[in-house]
């Protein structure tokens, strides 16, 4: 293998693929990437058997291919030398006894390259009918569901999302069972019933690489694995195997009441009262109403207390006293985009749940704390 290629073009591609090697992964092949250079252009991989990336550099974009052939290579030296070399052409070749050599016009460096045949099969496949799915749409839904899931190995089904499609509609779940975020939408198409889990760590990684553009995003299921394909990256999450627990009965239909608020308003109150929170009291406040006015307040006894009072629309007479976690409240506000917010109840001891009054496509449900 042997070619000529601009530093920042080759640099922009590795920042995707060095996602798909793991730090704490002791197979020393999984710790490397493939370059894999053919007469349409120079293919990278990465695999650290749980999610693999390739992604590809067109031949128009390589400044000279002298040879053709493939290595394989330490991912983080490789990512490390080149993210350090200046902006020019860089010399990639490889030489005698399985070595790399990259060099500039006054830097050279030397790596030892791995076995070929050693490095995994990327088990890389599409369908001819993918999921198509506008991208800033799917990384809403990963930014509106991912902090409710657990991170507690224990539970393994918890760790991920749970893609649900009946028709065209796809639902997605996450919850640690203390909290729960739902998102519902429309997709353009109709789609075999599917239940899937796809684990959330690796769904965050592919929002990071996905770039905000009018190109779809394509998603190929399998029984135990998922593709995703977008610009000129492909990359491979396993599933997880086992059945989410069915969440369509936690929440209510019906609330005994509804409390509307202004959102910043609402936001400021708790953010500030979770001021005076702490975790070994799992960041504890207190909401109580009366009329149209709400009280928010908390206290670490050693320290102080605080108290915020909000002005509120209600749907009934009654009113509510209830506590909950302030860090809970906060992520579920910060994954609404509204004017306003609605929270409902149905006692001091059943699920609060939180939308925005205008739409039900967002769900998000926090378990109370037991005070009063």
């Amino acid at each position: 293998m042997k070619l000529k290629i601009k530093q920042n073009i080759l640099m922009e591609q590795l920042n995707y693929v060095i996602r798909g090697i793991s730090s704490k992964n002791l197979i020393p092949i999984l710790n490397c990437i493939k370059f894999e250079l053919n007469n349409d252009g120079l293919y990278l991989m990465s695999t650290d058997n749980e999610i693999s990336i390739k992604t590809f550099i067109d031949k128009k974009d390589i400044e000279e291919v002298e040879e053709l052939g493939d290595v394989v290579v330490s991912g983080k030296y490789i990512y490390d030398i080149v993210r350090k070399l200046p902006n020019e052409i860089i010399n990639i070749e490889e030489v005698v006894d399985s070595k790399l050599l990259i060099y500039t016009n006054n830097s050279s460096f030397n790596l030892n390259c791995n076995k070929v045949n050693e490095f995994p099969n990327l088990e890389i496949e599409k369908q001819k009918n993918p999921i198509l799915l506008d991208k800033c749409v799917f990384k809403n839904i990963i930014n509106q569901t991912s902090f409710a899931t657990s991170t507690q190995e224990s539970r393994p089904v918890l760790t991920g999302i749970n893609f649900k499609i009946q028709g065209s509609i796809l639902e997605c779940t996450a919850t640690d069972s203390y909290r729960l975020a739902k998102k519902t939408i429309k997709l353009d198409q109709e789609v075999n019933d599917i239940n899937i889990i796809i684990p959330t760590k690796n769904l965050i990684e592919l929002t990071r690489m996905i770039k905000d553009n009018d190109e779809k995003l394509e998603i190929h299921i399998f029984n135990n694995k998922i593709i995703f394909v977008f610009d000129n990256i492909i990359m491979l999450s396993r599933l997880i195997n086992g059945t989410y627990p069915d969440t369509s009965k936690l929440i209510p239909t019906d609330f005994s009441l509804s409390i509307v608020s202004d959102f910043n308003h609402f936001y400021d109150s708790i953010d500030r009262a979770s001021l005076l929170t702490n975790e070994a009291d799992k960041n504890t406040i207190k909401l109580n109403s009366t009329g149209n006015k709400v009280i928010i307040s908390s206290n670490i006894p050693e320290i102080g207390n605080v108290e915020e009072t909000l002005d509120v629309e209600k749907d009934s007479e009654e009113d509510i006293k209830i506590a909950f976690s302030s860090k809970y409240m906060l992520d579920a506000l910060k994954s609404f985009d509204s004017e306003k917010i609605k929270l409902l109840f149905n006692g001091e001891v059943k699920p609060i749940i939180v939308k925005n009054p205008d739409s039900d496509d967002l769900i998000q449900l926090i378990l109370p704390i037991r005070t009063y």
